[in-house]
């Protein structure tokens, strides 16, 4: 088993803050985003996609998606359990994950992609035609980040973590994507006093470091 995986980019990242939480150790293979060394022959043959992080199975199956390789090692070792045990459980934590990827997530996802001259004509990640930048998205991505953040604040007013009283699958994507934002140049208020008080616990916790 290999995990594909790269510095300093999100998704990969928020794969190994899982594995640590859960005290998983897996070989890796670190793949150079800056050199385009996902785009190369060799590593789209494991991901035709072109992103990463990939997980190669001993049986030569390839899992993508970093939500799916976290469910895949879920289901392989249940302890301690990050995606919830009891169906409300495990139905607030998969709300709260997929929102903030649709909106947190994906808003500095469309402010960075469109703003960055780097992303010039690579407007979504990974193997595709030419994408242009879409200036017009960047508003759009600035308004979903700042209702995810409201969303965020009120439900944290009356909760230790995002999804409950246990630090989740859900706090790790939202510490993810709150980090992620620095590159695109968003920021949280300081009227969201709670996201701020998460944030420094969740930030505090050994497994941020992974």
């Amino acid at each position: 088993m290999k995990l594909y995986d790269a510095v300093w980019a999100p998704s990969p990242r928020r794969v190994r803050i899982y594995l640590a939480e859960k005290g998983i150790e897996v070989d890796r293979e670190v793949i150079d985003l800056r050199a385009d060394q996902q785009l190369s022959p060799e590593y789209l043959r494991i991901n035709p996609r072109g992103v990463v992080p990939a997980l190669a199975l001993d049986d030569g199956e390839v899992i993508t998606e970093s939500g799916a390789i976290c469910r895949y090692f879920e289901a392989a070792q249940p302890e301690p359990p990050l995606f919830g045990t009891t169906p409300v459980e495990i139905a607030r934590i998969e709300s709260w994950t997929r929102r903030i990827e649709h909106e947190g997530y994906d808003g500095v996802v469309k402010v960075l992609r469109n703003t960055i001259p780097a992303m010039r004509d690579r407007g979504l990640p990974g193997k595709w035609p030419v994408i242009p930048q879409i200036p017009e998205l960047i508003d759009r991505g600035t308004i979903m980040w700042s209702a995810c953040l409201e969303a965020l604040n009120t439900q944290l007013a009356g909760s230790t973590w995002i999804a409950g009283e246990d630090f989740s699958f859900a706090d790790i994507t939202a510490l993810v994507t709150l980090d992620f934002a620095r590159a695109a140049k968003l920021a949280v208020p300081e009227a969201c006093r709670h996201v701020g008080r998460w944030y420094q616990a969740a930030s505090a916790r050994p497994s941020a470091g992974a």
